[in-house]
């Protein structure tokens, strides 16, 4: 298993983040994926800059790690052939270092153009439409396509990179694994769920396609004072144990406030490594191993914390991490 740095867009600026991204590489993190919000889960968290321009900024101050969007929605408020665009010029500022995550999206972000937002299904149909709209663009040739969702008319992409950008899509279920198995490079999901990854498998081998990488996401709140990271876990976190299928649908950070109002500092602890303890981390990471993930990305809590981790993640975590998953 490879491990990576998540660039949290939600909880840091971004001329922080362009710091962090520089760190996480010197502390020899082997990939960094980046969240593409309008908006933070939760108002605690405080930020929510602009993915893709912080991204260009991280290209000049890395030279070595992969790049991942995790992920970006291609299908409100961007238009799927702005999105393939975006992709192959960070492509090429990377020096072929970027791999565009892509997913249906959270109600959260996508409302703020005033479209409503779709049931799952046809969330996914867009999704759909939208990954072949970028594969034909980054075919090179000019592209004309009239699908249900979308329209493209005469578009071409003028620079691309020599490596074709791969892509990977989120998965939830066994309707998106069915989908998007077939026609990505890499899977992406946030929970350690085996069942995922053998689908996947499963669904790539009937179409002739050999097994992919599988990228995992797992938060955990590095501090010297435990009870201080259980805190502010709690403060900034509390969201994530909703699960996809509810946090997809809360529309800003207040949905987000009311429908984790009753949820306890040891609820959080009980579902995130807390704390100064690797082995806590490594114990965390083995549902993700088990299921057959290859990356696991990991989400330090708390946007003031960040140098504190890179310290403890290159002297401890990351040795003890390869040490029981390489």
């Amino acid at each position: 298993m490879r491990f990576g740095y998540t660039l949290m867009t939600e909880q840091a600026g971004p001329r922080e983040l362009v710091r962090h991204a520089a760190s996480a590489e010197e502390t020899g993190f082997e990939f960094e994926v980046m969240s593409d919000h309008y908006f933070p889960w939760l108002d605690e968290q405080g930020h929510a800059p602009y993915a893709w321009s912080v991204l260009g900024a991280v290209t000049q101050v890395t030279e070595r790690v992969e790049l991942l969007t995790f992920v970006t929605c291609p299908t409100m408020r961007y238009h799927p052939a702005v999105v393939a665009q975006k992709a192959a010029t960070i492509s090429l500022l990377s020096g072929d270092r970027f791999l565009l995550g892509l997913g249906a999206g959270e109600n959260l972000n996508e409302h703020v153009i005033g479209r409503g937002w779709p049931p799952v299904n046809v969330r996914h149909e867009m999704l759909s439409e939208a990954v072949e709209i970028i594969g034909d663009l980054f075919d090179g040739e000019y592209v004309n396509y009239t699908g249900r969702h979308y329209r493209v008319d005469s578009a071409k992409l003028w620079d691309l990179p020599e490596r074709r950008t791969p892509v990977g899509v989120a998965v939830s279920g066994r309707q998106s694994v069915e989908r998007f198995a077939p026609v990505a490079d890499a899977m992406i999901a946030t929970e350690p769920k085996g069942e995922l990854c053998r689908a996947w498998d499963e669904e790539r081998a009937q179409v002739g396609e050999d097994s992919t990488r599988k990228f995992g996401q797992l938060p955990v709140c590095w501090d010297p004072d435990r009870e201080a990271a259980e805190r502010r876990a709690r403060e900034q976190f509390r969201w994530f144990g909703g699960g996809w299928k509810v946090n997809s649908e809360l529309p800003g950070p207040a949905s987000f406030a009311g429908a984790t109002q009753f949820v306890t500092q040891s609820d959080v602890a009980g579902a995130i490594p807390c704390g100064p303890d690797p082995e806590a981390v490594v114990q965390a990471a083995r549902p993700f191993a088990d299921a057959g993930f290859t990356d696991l990305a990991l989400v330090q809590i708390g946007g003031a914390q960040q140098n504190g981790f890179f310290d403890f993640a290159a002297t401890e975590l990351l040795p003890e991490l390869r040490k029981a998953y390489f």
